[in-house]
């Protein structure tokens, strides 16, 4: 080993994963097992929705659908518990993309721990522990992105503070994820980059992060070898099942990784780029992952060159190029092909304000994405990269 490896770590994740093509037919049984009368969370299209409803009406559970438009924010989702408690809900499915299954989460957890939910809230809230188990949750994504199927946070945006914070907790893992890539076939081009995109920065921002250990290692790797092959096969045709499958498999691999070692600088800024402009998170990561890794290489080049954040670099360079002789300086141009040909767009066609960036910064740093960054960045070197990301 080139450097001394962390072995010892905890993981967690979802009490069950079903992963595989049709895999979506067998929910109702599942769901039953937890309950008759269902919470349905969905995003805006209608087909997802009714495909569960009618498999679950046929295991003889009845639902009570409440779509997501958008982002949750805190409001949205304390509406939703109230209206599942309401229903009597006994469990909470959701089936959509992150934002419909960060809602989910938050809902389940909330249906069960009453009060304000400013007191579970990180950065804007008090950050109290969640003190009751939340209602069985039932993950079914239909992007392959965030991997939000496996991890115990959600990401609520709060208007009134204009920034986007995490509920989190080790109970609002899943009870199960059903990951089904068929479900991901009808994405158009954009959203199967910029989603795509988001997986394989969680899965390069855990391998590299100051949490990374030999487990997630392992779930990078697997994913970062797939994501990267079957991206352009993906967008060039979207019918491809053998790539959604493995897009599909990579953001399952960011998630089990993300929320066992952490993330990094692309990630903190992130949230304060959402919160504050609607900006879809996608897309933010996407034109922020080279910069931010321009600047950890400079950096870690600068005052920790023989320290472990080097190795990992090149290391996921090894895994991005396929090149065993690949140095951490290849990684960057080797992404840059990758992600140059998809169009996405810089920070400022996104919405991003440039006078704004001081203010990101100083939000970014209160992050827990931040604090796992493999080197402290400084405020002008985060400067420099978002002027380059945008």
């Amino acid at each position: 080993m080139p450097f001394a490896a962390r072995m010892n770590f905890d993981f967690a994740t979802a009490a069950r994963i079903l992963f595989g093509a049709g895999r979506l037919s067998e929910l109702g049984n599942v769901a039953r097992s937890w309950g008759n009368r269902a919470l349905l969370v969905t995003g805006t299209r209608p087909e997802p929705g009714a495909r569960v409803t009618q498999l679950l009406r046929d295991a003889g559970v009845t639902s009570h659908r409440y779509p997501v438009t958008g982002e949750p924010t805190v409001a949205a989702v304390t509406e939703a518990a109230m209206a599942a408690r309401a229903h009597h809900a006994e469990l909470v499915i959701a089936i959509g993309g992150g934002s419909v299954m960060d809602a989910g989460k938050a809902i389940a957890a909330l249906v069960t721990n009453h009060g304000d939910p400013l007191d579970y809230l990180e950065v804007i809230g008090a950050g109290q522990p969640l003190l009751v188990e939340p209602l069985p949750f039932i993950a079914i994504p239909t992007t392959a992105g965030t991997g939000s199927e496996v991890t115990r946070n959600a990401v609520l945006g709060s208007p009134a503070h204009r920034i986007k914070v995490s509920l989190r907790s080790p109970r609002m893992l899943p009870k199960l994820a059903l990951v089904d890539p068929e479900l991901t076939l009808d994405l158009p081009e954009s959203l199967t980059a910029t989603t795509a995109l988001d997986a394989i920065t969680q899965l390069i921002e855990a391998a590299v992060c100051l949490g990374a250990h030999p487990m997630t290692d392992t779930l990078c790797r697997e994913g970062l070898l797939r994501a990267v092959e079957a991206l352009p096969r993906a967008v060039r045709d979207g019918s491809n099942l053998e790539a959604r499958t493995d897009l599909q498999f990579a953001a399952l691999c960011s998630g089990l990784a993300l929320a066992n070692a952490g993330l990094g600088a692309v990630h903190g800024l992130a949230g304060p780029i959402g919160g504050r402009f609607h900006a879809p998170h996608g897309a933010v990561c996407a034109a922020l992952l080279t910069p931010i890794l321009q600047a950890n290489l400079g950096a870690l080049r600068a005052r920790d060159p023989r320290g472990p954040g080097l190795i990992r670099l090149r290391r996921v360079a090894h895994w991005v190029t396929g090149r065993r002789d690949a140095t951490a300086e290849d990684l960057i141009p080797a992404l840059q092909a990758l992600i140059t040909p998809l169009k996405v767009p810089s920070l400022t066609r996104l919405g991003v304000d440039v006078a704004d960036f001081p203010e990101l910064i100083r939000q970014a740093r209160r992050s827990s994405s931040m604090q796992g960054n493999p080197v402290v960045l400084t405020d002008s070197e985060l400067l420099e990269a978002l002027k380059a990301a945008g």
